[in-house]
């Protein structure tokens, strides 16, 4: 039979896969936001207390779950320990699909398919609890919450994700959900840098209030906060190589209550994406002193705070070609492609691959008939039948580790 077509000892059952469904739809309709999941939590966990060799943790500050799941087969020191990870956090967005399993909650919804996630990881356990005699690696099975605030996977770290199994993992895995941008069933991933690192850059330029009849008599923050989006801009574009870029916005412009206002503060949020730690450093070096130096040459100053959200994504190359021959062995060679270039998107999975060597991988979702919109849209919808593709793909990632084929 060909590849793609033929099931493997890690493809879902029917009862298993109405189960997921059934999760899914479940977690949809019931989103939670931030590091407080506890209905998501405890779907998860009412599933796994009548499962016996797995050793559960549940999180101090976050509504996290940990599961080790160790091998039954006999003991060995050479036996690796694999990270499978799903994030399980919504947004603060009101649906408007019409899907008849929505959001319940206004302005949350799970517009970036994390539902999708925790389901598919959970199939993915039980997959592998199933035929625990016979695999030939322990895994940790990491639930985190909070991955669109950028304290989840950070937390889960700091709070000893690493020493639960009592040893550190040797590869770790994620899978993200898309509902634009990849075609249906469609994987993508990218060896070296995948995901660009992000932090946000707070500044407030202080001058002296007045009458707007009176310029000459005050400090006006405004131009000179309008002067620094200039210079901001050209710094990027003659500072930095067109082969490391910096992506730089700034959102949000808040300053004075009146017309006739002289305001004595203006206050400005920029958001940073950058694909290096060395193109990080300059940054960090060259942009304080270029807003002081602006602020200073008008007589105001300049105050300002970095904000660190996700490191650079990194994915290893030997683990994502084994990602990549895991999937083509499944799915077929055409089933996975490599992206050309790294995204500006963030991911807070980038604080398990500092640590550890491994490899995000992204699979299309799109429900055909909908409209295709990208991730975080009111309108984004992820196909159910994507559940036991990316259930399988993750299982698959551990089962096959230490085999010669699945």
């Amino acid at each position: 039979m060909h590849a793609g077509t033929e099931k493997t000892a890690m493809t879902p059952s029917t009862e298993l896969n109405n189960e997921m469904l059934s999760i899914r739809h479940d977690l949809h309709r019931h989103p939670e936001l931030g590091t407080h999941l506890p209905r998501t939590q405890a779907v998860i966990l009412d599933r796994l207390w009548d499962l016996p060799g797995i050793e559960i943790e549940t999180g101090g500050r976050q509504s996290s779950i940990t599961v080790v799941m160790r091998s039954g087969g006999p003991p060995s020191n050479d036996r690796e320990l694999v990270l499978l990870r799903a994030d399980m956090d919504a947004l603060p967005v009101t649906e408007a699909t019409g899907l008849p399993y929505a959001s319940e909650t206004p302005e949350r919804m799970h517009a970036c398919g994390h539902d999708v996630h925790t389901a598919a990881l959970y199939g993915a356990l039980r997959m592998l609890h199933t035929r625990r005699d016979e695999l030939a690696c322990d895994v940790l099975f990491m639930f985190q919450p909070a991955e669109e605030a950028s304290v989840g996977a950070k937390w889960m770290v700091e709070d000893g994700l690493f020493k639960v199994a009592g040893r550190p993992p040797d590869a770790a895995f994620a899978l993200h959900v898309f509902s634009g941008m990849i075609p249906n069933s469609q994987f993508a991933t990218r060896s070296g840098v995948f995901m660009a690192g992000c932090e946000d850059l707070h500044v407030t330029i202080s001058g002296q209030g007045g009458h707007g009849s009176l310029p000459h008599l005050a400090k006006d923050p405004v131009p000179v906060a309008c002067e620094i989006v200039l210079a901001l801009q050209t710094h990027v574009n003659r500072r930095y190589s067109a082969f490391e870029p910096i992506v730089l916005t700034v959102g949000r412009i808040a300053a004075g209550t009146d017309s006739v206002v002289i305001p004595a503060t203006a206050d400005m949020e920029l958001s940073v994406r950058i694909f290096s730690e060395t193109a990080k450093a300059r940054f960090h070096e060259e942009v304080p002193r270029l807003i002081e130096g602006i602020a200073a040459a008008h007589g105001l100053s300049a105050q300002l705070t970095f904000r660190p959200d996700y490191p650079v994504t990194f994915n290893d190359p030997a683990e994502t070609a084994y990602l990549q021959k895991t999937i083509a062995a499944r799915f077929g060679a055409d089933s996975i492609v490599e992206l050309d270039e790294p995204l500006t998107g963030s991911e807070d999975f980038a604080w398990v691959l500092r640590e550890v060597p491994g490899s995000y991988v992204m699979l299309g979702a799109g429900i055909e008939g909908y409209r295709e919109e990208t991730n975080h849209s009111p309108h984004a919808t992820f196909d159910d039948a994507i559940l036991a593709r990316a259930a399988e793909t993750m299982a698959l990632l551990a089962w096959r580790r230490g085999r010669a084929s699945s």
